[in-house]
């Protein structure tokens, strides 16, 4: 099961932080992601985390201003700096079961479980 906490609204330029808690014994076991989902889009990829945490893909629209980062317990964290009204959305993280540390993965259907969201508002 996966808890995503953080949302909040802010203004532009701003920073959040956003948390995915998992729960289960096997959290090691997970590469991790965090999407989000604009209203009237479809849900796209921010980034994700292998499992040993070294690697980690960042969209574009992203990269340079969010952090994402996984401790040795059962938490992923997405730092968001410089936020922009355009990252305005409801963020999900998501868990794929793997036997690769090393690998992430960044498409909706790699993903096998998915937390219930947390809204993230960046008023200009």
């Amino acid at each position: 099961q996966l808890q995503a906490s953080g949302g909040g609204l802010v203004q532009a330029g701003g920073s959040l932080r956003l948390s995915c808690a998992a729960s289960g014994p096997t959290f090691s076991s997970y590469a991790m992601g965090w999407f989000r989902q604009a209203p009237g889009k479809e849900r796209e990829i921010v980034g994700g985390i292998s499992l040993s945490g070294r690697n980690i893909y960042y969209a574009d629209s992203v990269k340079g201003r969010f952090t994402m980062s996984r401790d040795n317990k059962n938490t992923v964290t997405l730092q968001m700096n410089s936020l922009k009204p355009e990252d305005t959305a409801v963020y999900y993280c998501a868990a794929r079961l793997t036997g690769h540390s090393g690998s992430y993965y960044y498409s909706r259907e790699e993903y096998n479980y998915w937390g219930q969201g947390t809204l993230v508002t960046v008023s200009s």
